[in-house]
């Protein structure tokens, strides 16, 4: 069964940088767009970026010109370079199919935590 594994979480002060990867085994990772997800507790899972199989990025507007989404088809991981971080960047952060292109996802994984102080 496909199941993502992400880490690279951590605690980092405002403006700070966290690189976060996720390894993904079991599957074609070539032929799947990939994307980012964070989860705040109470709230619902949100997608903040997107990367195509084509390397082409998409970011929600909340974490343009700071995150930077990358992949690396043989190592069959999923990176995302966080810098400039915010408090409201906190979250649990998880990766898994582009939900806009693929209508089944994986199961989700443990997620990394992400948290920045201010």
């Amino acid at each position: 069964q496909v199941q993502p594994v992400e880490s690279g979480g951590g605690l980092v002060q405002t403006g700070g940088s966290l690189r976060l990867s996720c390894v993904v085994s079991g599957t074609s990772f070539t032929v799947n767009a990939m994307a980012w997800y964070r989860q705040v507790p109470g709230n619902q899972r949100e997608l903040v970026a997107r990367i195509n199989t084509r390397n082409l990025p998409t970011y929600v507007e909340s974490v343009k010109g700071r995150f930077t989404i990358s992949r690396a088809n043989v190592q069959k991981t999923l990176f995302l370079q966080m810098d400039s971080l915010k408090p409201e960047d906190t979250a649990v952060y998880f990766c898994n199919r582009d939900q806009q292109v693929h209508s089944n996802l994986w199961p989700w994984g443990q997620g990394t935590q992400v948290t920045v102080s201010s």
